[in-house]
């Protein structure tokens, strides 16, 4: 049971690091590269598009199994250290800036008319929510990467002892 619970832990978490990872070297950088109002319809649609139980999955299932797994490694303290600073990582660093940072920016977005909007407020529009929505998921990705570095470290002193 142990081991089953660990390894669906390391597979949501690697799909969850690696979601974020390949954002950033793929969408962000190909967003950059198109005009205001082409970046803002795409970002709508990607937000959309995005809530769908696979995501969802993946997404909330590491949170998830990070807590059980945290849970299941209370013997060995070493691992439970390690597991249990991964979860407080993924929970703030993922998580909560997802929730609480690029979440209400995609609500902002979402709630916009920007067919309404002219070329300066377009622009205007586009820089803020690009460079914030872009911090935020440059916190997530590497809290996300720290945290799956940790639950590995963990892996490796739990087979090594």
């Amino acid at each position: 049971m142990k081991t089953i619970v660990l390894f669906i832990t390391v597979l949501l978490n690697a799909l969850s690091v690696g979601f974020f990872f390949a954002w950033s070297i793929s969408v962000i950088l190909g967003t950059k590269k198109v005009g205001h109002l082409t970046y803002l319809e795409t970002m709508q649609s990607i937000n959309r598009e995005i809530l769908n139980p696979v995501f969802f999955l993946v997404f909330f299932g590491s949170l998830i199994a990070l807590v059980i797994t945290t849970y299941l490694q209370f013997n060995n303290k070493t691992v439970f250290v390690l597991v249990l600073a991964s979860t407080i990582i993924y929970l703030i660093g993922t998580f909560g800036v997802t929730a609480f940072g690029n979440v209400p920016l995609n609500n902002e977005l979402e709630a916009l008319n920007i067919t309404k909007l002219n070329l300066i407020e377009l622009k205007d529009f586009r820089t803020y929510y690009e460079g914030a929505w872009n911090h935020f998921h440059g916190i997530r990705t590497i809290s996300s990467m720290f945290s799956f570095i940790l639950l590995l470290i963990s892996i490796f002193i739990q087979k090594t002892f």
